[in-house]
C-alpha cells in the first residue's frame, strides 16, 4: 500500500457514513519515527558558497540522521578525502562535520576546493551540495602616484577609486584625513563602481584629501587609497596664471563658467544593456554632468515601476527593484533634466534565473508491494537539466531496480520490495546555478501508532478554530476516525473539519464544544486510538479602549484600558509606544487599568498601544497622543532684492508642534534711531515663507520672525542681518500743529515733531511760517531745530493767524504742509452781560436771563457765562446775613439758565460774567430776588413727660428750617391695644406760638402714638413721631388678681375645659365613622371673617412703619401716608367700630367730643375689637 498525503483539507459530510478519512500517500508533515529503519537525511550543511576567514580553523558542516546511524565521508575536488591522513582535520563524533584546524600550522589556501559529504546505511546514501570552500581576501592598494588636479570653476570631475578585488567584494566610501566621510549632494555623489562623481565643482570643493576607502567586512579591515588633491580655480586666477604663456585671445573668458545642457558621465552612449538574476536586486545608474546641476528622473518605457519594490538611492541616480522577477525585463530611461536641456539613456535590462523549485521530491514510506512515485519540479532560465542520482550516483551506472522506472523529471515504482528501499537525489542546473534535493523510499511494514500525547488538554477561545491534534504514522497508510465522548459514535456533523496529516478542526468552536475526543488510527496491521480533551475559553476583550488624546507639552495624559476575561485567565497588561517598550523614565506610570504621562514632552507623541495577553489570546487597543505647543521660532532669515525702499524677506518655518502654523508676525528693529525696541511691520499666512517688506529711508532695519498657531505664538527668531537704507527727503510733516497765545501780545505755535524713523535723513529741522489771516501781508519764516515749540512776539490780542511747519532734512523738503488757524494771545473781556433779569420759578429754582456780550469785547475764545450769587437775608427776620458766594458755569453762548438748589422764602443776589480762556470780564450789575414761601422741615424734637393715669405732657422744638412764617402745629395720635391693633386717630390743632401741649382724659395703662408736624402757608411739613404709655391703675390692678384667684371662676374654667374636651372627642368619633361635624361644616361653609387674614396677599398681618423714625410697630394695622388710618381690606380693623368723628378739644387739650352710637364702618377711622370671639375661635384658642 501507498503512503501519501496530499496538501489539502477534507470536510466532513453529514451524512451516515462514518468520518473516516483515507489519506493519500505522500507523507509531507509527518517524518518517520527515528525508531523505525530509514534511510539517511541531511539535516544540516554548510552553505555552497563558503567564505572562511583565514585567521581561524575551518569547519565544514555536515550533520545526518537515520536508522541505523549512518556513516560520513567526504570527496575533495572530486575525489576522495582520507581524513585520516591530515593530523590537522577532525571528523566530529557521529556527526560528518569537519574542523581543519590552520590556527596552529597550515594555512587557509591548502585546503580551498569543493568539499562534498556523504552520509550512508544499509538502507541507502544521502548526500550534500557541493560546498566551494574559499577564504576571504583584502589586499592592499597597489602603489600609484596620484597627480594634483587642478580644473576651472564649474567644470565635471570624476575621482577614480578602483579597489582591489577582495573576497568577498569590500563596500566603498569616502573621507577625509580626519575619518570624515565626504559630503554628498545631487551635485556630488558617489558611483556603484566607487568613483566619486562631480556633476560640476566649485571652489569649495578644492581639498587635498580625497581618500577612498575599502572595508572588507568578513575579515573586518579597511585598506585605503593614496589621497587625492584637487584644485578649483576661478576664471581670473586662471588668467593670471597663464598671462605670460598665451595672447589675448586665448585668454579664459566666462565660457569656463557658463552654464551647459547634461551629459552623462555613466553610462556612456544613449543605450546599454544589463542582466540580473531572478531573486536578486536590480540596480540601475545614471549620473549626469551639466550646469546647473542635473536632474535624474526614471520611467520604464513599456510598463510601470512595481510600487512596492522599488526605491530610489543616491539621489535619485539609482533605481532599485527588489526581488526582481522575469516581468521586470525590459527598457529602462533615465533621463537627466536642467534649464538648458535633458538627455536620456535606455537601459535594457533581461532578467535571468538559477535553477527554483516548483516542487523538490518528497520522501515516499511504502509498505511492500504498494506503487509511488518521486516527482523533481524545477524552472529557471535558462530551463535547468534535470538528473537523478540513487544513493550518490547516477541511475544510469546505479544497480538495477527492477521496481523502478525513469520519466524524465519522475520516477515511477511499482510493486515495491524491501529491497526497494534507497537515497535519491534530484540535481537541476543551468549555467547559473543548480539545486540538489535528497529524497528517500522506505519499504516498511508497521501497524499504526498515534504520535500525540494521550490526554493532552486543549484551551481554545469561544468563537474560534479549534485544531485537535492526532499525529500519526503506520505502513501501509491508517485511516483515521474522531469521537467525542466516552460512548460517542464517529462524527459525522459538517461542522468539523478532517485535515490529511489527521488534525480535527472545529471551525468556530463553541461553549458546547468542550469534552473529550478519541482519535482512533487502523490499518491491515493493527489500531491504535489517543484522547485529547477541549475546553472552551471566553475571549478577552478590551471594553474601555485608550482615546485619541492632544495635550498641550508639559501636561499630564491618561489612557483608560479596561479588560474582561475569563475568570480561568490571567491577562498581563502591557503597554507600548511605536510598538516598542515604554520609555524608562518615572514620567511614565502604569497602573491596574491607565497608563499615565506626566509633564509631556514633545518626543511622547506617537501611537500608545495596550496589549493584553493570556495564555490563549491577545488584544490589543491604540490611540495617538498628538503633543501640541506653540511653534518652534523660524530660522535661516535671509534678505533679498534689497531695493531704496523695499526688501524680500525669506525664512524656514520651525516644527509646529502638532498644531498648523496660521500666520507669521514680522518685527523690525531701528538700530539708528532706537536700538533694542522691536516694532510691528506686518503679518502673512502661515503658509508663506516670505515676505515683501516696505522700508522707509534713512533706517538701519533687522528683521525678525514670529510663528502663531492655535496655542500661541513661538519666541523670537534670531534677527536678521542689518539693512540700512538710503536717506531721502521726509515723507511727511508735524502734526498737531496749533497757535495759541500764552501773553496778549504773542502767538505760540507748538507741534508734534517727527521721531528719528519719520526723519528720513540726517539734519532733521524744521521750517515755521505764519501770517495774519484777515491781513495781506507775506508768510513769515524760520528755521528751527531740536524743539517743537517757537513763540512770535508783539502780535495783536486775539487776532487769527495762517500757520504752517515744514519738515526738511540735508537732502530736501517734505511736501507742502497743511495750513491751520490759529490766534494770538488773550486778553480778559471788557464788558459785562446786561440785561439780566431773574424769573423764580418756585421756592428752590429761578431762571436767570441776560443779554450776550459782543465778541469783540470777548478778546478771547468764548468759553461761556458764569453767574454769581449768595443768599443775603432772611425775608422773615429781615437781618442780614451775608453767605458763601455759589457760582454756575454756563458753556458757550447760552444766554439763559437755572439756578437749582435755593431756599425757600430767602434773599438772593447775582451777577453775571463773560468767560474766556484768559479768565472772567466785569460783573454785570447786581440783580436782587426773593424766593416764596415753602414747607418747614419736621420739628426739631419731640418729647412725652409727666406721664399719669389719663394724661401725657408732649414737648417740642420748632424746625431748624421753618422756610417760612408757621402758622400752626397738627397733633395727631391713636391708642394701641395689647394686640398691636391700631384705634381711632385723634387730629388736634396747636398754635404755632406753642412748644409744650399737655393731653387729658386718656385711657390708663394705654400706648399711644404720636405724628406731629408744623404748618406754613404753603402747606404741611415732615412730620416726627413718637410714642408712650399713660400709667397704670394699682387697685384695679389688684382686684383682677382676686377675681382670678376666686374658686367660682376656676371651677368655670374647668367646667368650659371640660365641655371642650368632651365636643372634640365628638368630633373625632365621627370623624371616624366618615362624616362631618357640624361645628367643622359650618367653618367649612361660613368662614368667620372675625380669623381672616389682615392681608389678602399673603395672610399675614401688616407693620406700622413710619417715613420718619422707621420705627416698626408689633402686628397691627398700618397707618397710611396722609397720617390716618385705613381698613387695609381687614375686618378686624378697629376703624370699622370708630365714630368716624374728630374729636375736639379744648385749648388746654381736653377732650369734649362724644362718641355716637353709629355703628357703621368708617374707612378713616380705626376699630375696636370688642366682639366677643366666637366658639370655634374659642376653641381654636384653648386648643
Amino acid at each position: 500500500m501507498q503512503l501519501k498525503i496530499m496538501p489539502r483539507r477534507k470536510r466532513l459530510s453529514a451524512g451516515r457514513t462514518p468520518l473516516i478519512l483515507f489519506l493519500c500517500q505522500i507523507i509531507s508533515a509527518l517524518d518517520v519515527p527515528l525508531d523505525l529503519v530509514q534511510p539517511p537525511t541531511i539535516t544540516q550543511q554548510s552553505p555552497k558558497d563558503y567564505i572562511i576567514d583565514p585567521r581561524e580553523n575551518i569547519v565544514i558542516q555536515c550533520e545526518a540522521k537515520g536508522k541505523p546511524p549512518p556513516s560520513f565521508s567526504w570527496t575533495r575536488n572530486g575525489t576522495h578525502f582520507d581524513i585520516d591522513k591530515d593530523p590537522l582535520v577532525t571528523m566530529k563524533p557521529g556527526s560528518g562535520t569537519l574542523t581543519i584546524n590552520i590556527m596552529s600550522e597550515g594555512k587557509a589556501e591548502t585546503y580551498e576546493g569543493v568539499y562534498q559529504c556523504t552520509a550512508r546505511n544499509e538502507r541507502g546514501a544521502a548526500i550534500s551540495n557541493n560546498i566551494v570552500v574559499r577564504p576571504s581576501r583584502s589586499p592592499l592598494w597597489t602603489k600609484e602616484k596620484l597627480e594634483p588636479i587642478t580644473l576651472r570653476n564649474g567644470q565635471s570631475l570624476i575621482l577614480p577609486c578602483r579597489p582591489p578585488l577582495g573576497l568577498p567584494p569590500p563596500i566603498i566610501f569616502w573621507m577625509d584625513n580626519s575619518f570624515q566621510r565626504l559630503p554628498q549632494s545631487e551635485r556630488v555623489s558617489q558611483g556603484l563602481n566607487g568613483d566619486l562623481y562631480f556633476s560640476n565643482v566649485l571652489p569649495e570643493d578644492t581639498r587635498e584629501d580625497y581618500i577612498c576607502y575599502a572595508r572588507f567586512n568578513h575579515t573586518q579591515t579597511i585598506q585605503q587609497k593614496q589621497p587625492i588633491s584637487v584644485k578649483v580655480i576661478s576664471v581670473d586666477e586662471l588668467n593670471d596664471t597663464i598671462a605670460a604663456n598665451l595672447n589675448d585671445t586665448e585668454f579664459y573668458s566666462a565660457k569656463s563658467n557658463r552654464e551647459r545642457p547634461p551629459t552623462f558621465l555613466t553610462p556612456e552612449g544613449n543605450a546599454s544593456h544589463k542582466e540580473e538574476l531572478r531573486g536578486n536586486v536590480l540596480s540601475l545608474e545614471c549620473i549626469a554632468e551639466g550646469l546647473p546641476t542635473p536632474i535624474i528622473y526614471w520611467i520604464k518605457e513599456d510598463g510601470t515601476l512595481p510600487i512596492n519594490r522599488t526605491f530610489y538611492r543616491n539621489f535619485k541616480k539609482t533605481l532599485q527593484i527588489i526581488q526582481v522577477s522575469e516581468a521586470d525585463s525590459g527598457n529602462y530611461q533615465c533621463i537627466a533634466k536642467n534649464p538648458l536641456g535633458a538627455i536620456h539613456h535606455t537601459i535594457s535590462v533581461t532578467v535571468k534565473a538559477a535553477p527554483y523549485w516548483i516542487m523538490a521530491p518528497q520522501n515516499l514510506v511504502l509498505s511492500p508491494g504498494e506503487d509511488g512515485r518521486l516527482m523533481c519540479g524545477a524552472n529557471g532560465n535558462p530551463k535547468p537539466k534535470i538528473s537523478w542520482l540513487s544513493n550518490g550516483v547516477p541511475v544510469e551506472i546505479a544497480p538495477d531496480d527492477p521496481s523502478r522506472k525513469i520519466d524524465g523529471d519522475t520516477i515511477i515504482f511499482s510493486n515495491v520490495q524491501e529491497r526497494s528501499s534507497a537515497v535519491y537525489q534530484c540535481n537541476a542546473s543551468n549555467e547559473y546555478g543548480y539545486l540538489l534535493a535528497n529524497a528517500f523510499v522506505n519499504v516498511l511494514a508497521e501497524p499504526p501508532r498515534i504520535l500525540t500525547s494521550a490526554n493532552t488538554l486543549y484551551q481554545v477561545i469561544a468563537d474560534r478554530p479549534a485544531l485537535l491534534d492526532c499525529a500519526f504514522f503506520g505502513s501501509p497508510l491508517p485511516t483515521i476516525e474522531w469521537f467525542k465522548g466516552a460512548k460517542g459514535s464517529a462524527l459525522r456533523e459538517d461542522i468539523y473539519v478532517l485535515h490529511e496529516n489527521g488534525t480535527l478542526e472545529i471551525p468556530v468552536a463553541q461553549k458546547d464544544s468542550t469534552g473529550t475526543y478519541t482519535c482512533v488510527a487502523r490499518n491491515k496491521l493493527g489500531m491504535a486510538k489517543n484522547e485529547v480533551h477541549l475546553e472552551i475559553k471566553d475571549a478577552t476583550r478590551i471594553i474601555k479602549q485608550p482615546e485619541y488624546a492632544v495635550m498641550q507639552r508639559g501636561g499630564t495624559v491618561s489612557f483608560e484600558c479596561k479588560l474582561k476575561h475569563d475568570h480561568t485567565l490571567i491577562p498581563t497588561v502591557t503597554w507600548l509606544k511605536d510598538n516598542g517598550e515604554l520609555p524608562n523614565d518615572g514620567r511614565f506610570t502604569v497602573d491596574k487599568d491607565h497608563l499615565v504621562v506626566a509633564d509631556v514632552r514633545d518626543d511622547d507623541g506617537g501611537t500608545y498601544t495596550c496589549v493584553a495577553n493570556t495564555t490563549l489570546d491577545n488584544v490589543s487597543a491604540s490611540a495617538v497622543l498628538s503633543v501640541v505647543d506653540v511653534p518652534n521660532p523660524p530660522f535661516d532669515l535671509e534678505l533679498t532684492d534689497q531695493l531704496d525702499k523695499s526688501v524680500q524677506l525669506s525664512w524656514t518655518p520651525g516644527n509646529d508642534n502638532n498644531s498648523p502654523i496660521t500666520k507669521f508676525i514680522i518685527e523690525y528693529e531701528d538700530a539708528m534711531h532706537e536700538a533694542g525696541l522691536w516694532h510691528h511691520q506686518t503679518e502673512v499666512s502661515g503658509m508663506q515663507t516670505t515676505a515683501q517688506l516696505k522700508l522707509s529711508p534713512y533706517v538701519n532695519y533687522s528683521f525678525r520672525v514670529m510663528a502663531v498657531n492655535s496655542l500661541g505664538r513661538s519666541l523670537p527668531s534670531e534677527a536678521s542681518e542689518q539693512y540700512l537704507t538710503k536717506a531721502a527727503e521726509p515723507d511727511t510733516n508735524p502734526t498737531a500743529v496749533e497757535g495759541l497765545g500764552s501773553e496778549p501780545d504773542n502767538l505760540v505755535i507748538t507741534w508734534k515733531p517727527l521721531n528719528g524713523f519719520e526723519s528720513n535723513g540726517p539734519g532733521l529741522q524744521y521750517k515755521v511760517s505764519w501770517r495774519q489771516k484777515d491781513g495781506d501781508d507775506e508768510w513769515t519764516s524760520v528755521v528751527v531745530a531740536n524743539v517743537s515749540k517757537y513763540i512770535v512776539s508783539g502780535t495783536p490780542t486775539f487776532v487769527p493767524y495762517l500757520i504752517k511747519v515744514q519738515a526738511l532734512n540735508d537732502v530736501g523738503f517734505a511736501p507742502e504742509p497743511a495750513v491751520v488757524m490759529g490766534h494770538s494771545g488773550e486778553d480778559l473781556p471788557m464788558v459785562a452781560p446786561g440785561n439780566v433779569h431773574v424769573n423764580v420759578v418756585n421756592s428752590t429754582l429761578a431762571e436767570v436771563h441776560w443779554d450776550p456780550v459782543p465778541l469783540k469785547s470777548i478778546r478771547g475764545h468764548l468759553q461761556g457765562y458764569r453767574i454769581y450769587y449768595w443768599k443775603a437775608q432772611s425775608s422773615s427776620k429781615r437781618n442780614r446775613r451775608h453767605l458763601e458766594k455759589k457760582i454756575l458755569t454756563f458753556q458757550g453762548s447760552k444766554t439763559h439758565g437755572m439756578l437749582p438748589g435755593l431756599e425757600p422764602f430767602s434773599h438772593y443776589t447775582l451777577n453775571v460774567r463773560v468767560v474766556n480762556g484768559k479768565g472772567e470780564g466785569p460783573a454785570s450789575p447786581d440783580r436782587v430776588f426773593n424766593t416764596p414761601e415753602g414747607v418747614p422741615s419736621a420739628p426739631s424734637s419731640l418729647k412725652i413727660v409727666n406721664p399719669t393715669l389719663d394724661s401725657l405732657t408732649l414737648e417740642w422744638d420748632p424746625p431748624s428750617r421753618p422756610n417760612g412764617i408757621l402758622t400752626e402745629y397738627t397733633l395727631k395720635y391713636q391708642p394701641i391695644n395689647s394686640t398691636h391693633e391700631l384705634g381711632p386717630l385723634v387730629d388736634l390743632k396747636i398754635p404755632a406760638n406753642k412748644t409744650r401741649w399737655t393731653l387729658k382724659n386718656l385711657n390708663f395703662s394705654t400706648r399711644y402714638k404720636f405724628y406731629f408736624y408744623a404748618q406754613t402757608a404753603a402747606g404741611s411739613g415732615s412730620q416726627i413721631t413718637e410714642e408712650a404709655v399713660t400709667t397704670v391703675d394699682e387697685a384695679m390692678a389688684s382686684r383682677q388678681v382676686d377675681i382670678a384667684t376666686q374658686g367660682w371662676f376656676i371651677g368655670l374654667m374647668c367646667a368650659v375645659a371640660l365641655l371642650i374636651l368632651i365636643l372634640l372627642i365628638v368630633c373625632f368619633i365621627r370623624r371616624n365613622k366618615g362624616g362631618k361635624y357640624p361645628v367643622k361644616e359650618k367653618e367649612d361653609a361660613h368662614a368667620d371673617p372675625e380669623i381672616q387674614p389682615m392681608k389678602e396677599d399673603d395672610g399675614t398681618f401688616g407693620e406700622y412703619s413710619d417715613a420718619e423714625d422707621h420705627k416698626p410697630l408689633k402686628k397691627g394695622s398700618r397707618t397710611p401716608s396722609d397720617r390716618t388710618v385705613k381698613k387695609e381690606d381687614s375686618d378686624d380693623s378697629l376703624v370699622d367700630y370708630g365714630e368716624g368723628v374728630n374729636g375736639q378739644f379744648n385749648e388746654d387739650g381736653s377732650f369734649i367730643g362724644q362718641y355716637s352710637g353709629k355703628k357703621e364702618k368708617e374707612p378713616a377711622e380705626g376699630n375696636e375689637s370688642s366682639e366677643a370671639p366666637s366658639p370655634v375661635n374659642a376653641m381654636n384658642s384653648f386648643v
